[in-house]
């Protein structure tokens, strides 16, 4: 069921021109923190296997914690499986024409007679999901060979590569956002002859052009024939709402009641480029902002807002952390009612360098062996360079160094 395409244009004309809460960034000095494990480095060249890192989840061995597993996306290079030292355990190329983009595991996926958990994959290259079992020697593929394509009509329509993007899961269901576009669709995940494949709960547009407070209307510079897209996303299964990250324009709260969008979305937090106009020149490819005539309706985020990720306590209290990749920045919010909490930075230090442009974000709050309040893993986008090549990883942060209460 799609949702009515009236819904996208209430949201343009109610919801934004309300507004959102202002920030008073000399009341929230920026916290700075460091990790204390890193993942090797991964190289974006022939050499490398074209792999480059992008979006971690965090598995918990319930048996044996020690045992937990980081998974990560690397793009055309597949999936990488790392333990708590940060080491390499496994590495999963992709199908042909596969890229891996964003990752989430499911835990309790009932496959034939059991309970499993599963990481949730989306293959940007070919426009699939694909679905791993996870057990501690490792991650097995169990997708049906015959799982649909999740957004294009046909092959052709799959080489624009206006396909599956980011993902966050809860219950059976999988939210996937479509690359350029505003479109979220919810998948069912479903058994069949004893593989997994899925089918089309719900899709729902977020807007394309916006109402501004002055009354005119605004859209975010992009690519002729492209929209502004989500990939950061992460479902609050206890709270029955979706956060999504429209990179170039805000972070949404959206409810959901079983497979279904549920509510109009709301804004928790904009870009700080949200309304200022912008061009986009063909030939450098980049969009060239007019500072000079923002009109001072963003928020605090530095587009792109990326990564997001819940650190919970109790069945509704804890944290929403979300990346600020244009600035490096991390911003934290209580869970309950999305209040600004915190700031942080991740900057070089004894063990290793620092965050640079952080795509994708997740955060346990699962006691672990050397992370007693729970681990926080960050894709690092600049990893420091190895003999003149740039590389991107992952990085292993104490959740004590933020300095959060419990």
């Amino acid at each position: 069921m799609q949702r009515s395409t009236g819904i996208a244009a209430f949201v343009a004309l109610t919801t934004l021109a309300a507004g959102v809460p202002a920030f008073a960034e000399s009341a929230r000095p920026v916290r700075e923190i460091t990790a204390t494990v890193e993942t090797p480095a991964l190289f974006d060249d022939e050499a490398g296997g074209d792999a480059n890192a992008d979006d971690p989840a965090i598995w918990i061995n319930a048996a044996d914690r020690s045992r937990s597993l980081v998974i990560g996306t690397a793009k055309n290079g597949g999936l990488r499986v790392y333990d708590l030292a940060g080491r390499e355990v496994q590495s999963i190329a992709t199908p042909e024409g596969g890229r891996f983009n964003n990752v989430d595991i499911l835990t309790g996926f009932t496959f034939g007679k059991r309970k499993v958990d599963v990481a949730v994959v989306t293959d940007r290259g070919l426009d699939k999901l694909r679905i791993y079992k996870i057990d501690p020697s490792g991650l097995t593929d169990i997708t049906s060979a015959d799982a649909p394509l999740l957004f294009s009509r046909d092959q052709s329509e799959v080489e624009e590569q206006a396909t599956g993007y980011g993902v966050a899961v809860y219950d059976r269901y999988a939210v996937v956002s479509r690359r350029h576009s505003t479109r979220l669709g919810i998948f069912r995940l479903e058994e069949r002859n004893g593989k997994v494949t899925y089918r089309t709960s719900d899709t729902l547009d977020l807007p394309r052009t916006f109402r501004l407070p002055d009354g005119t209307n605004w859209s975010p510079c992009a690519e002729p024939g492209e929209e502004p897209q989500v990939e950061g996303m992460v479902v609050d299964a206890e709270a029955g709402v979706l956060y999504a990250a429209q990179e170039d324009v805000a972070l949404w709260r959206i409810n959901l009641e079983g497979g279904v969008f549920s509510s109009i979305p709301r804004i928790v937090e904009r870009v700080s480029s949200y309304g200022t106009p912008a061009t986009y020149d063909a030939e450098t490819e980049e969009c060239v902002v007019d500072t000079a005539n923002d009109p001072g309706f963003g928020g605090r985020i530095t587009a792109d807002v990326e990564g997001a990720t819940i650190y919970p306590t109790g069945r509704r209290g804890g944290y929403l952390i979300v990346s600020s990749q244009g600035d490096s920045r991390f911003f934290v919010y209580d869970r309950r009612d999305n209040r600004p909490i915190s700031i942080f930075t991740v900057t070089d230090g004894p063990a290793t360098d620092g965050v640079q442009h952080s795509d994708g974000a997740a955060v346990t709050s699962t006691p672990l062996p050397g992370y007693p309040r729970g681990l926080l893993v960050l894709h690092d986008g600049e990893n420091t360079p190895d003999g003149g090549r740039t590389s991107t990883n992952f990085k292993y942060v104490d959740f004590r160094t933020l300095n959060l209460p419990s």
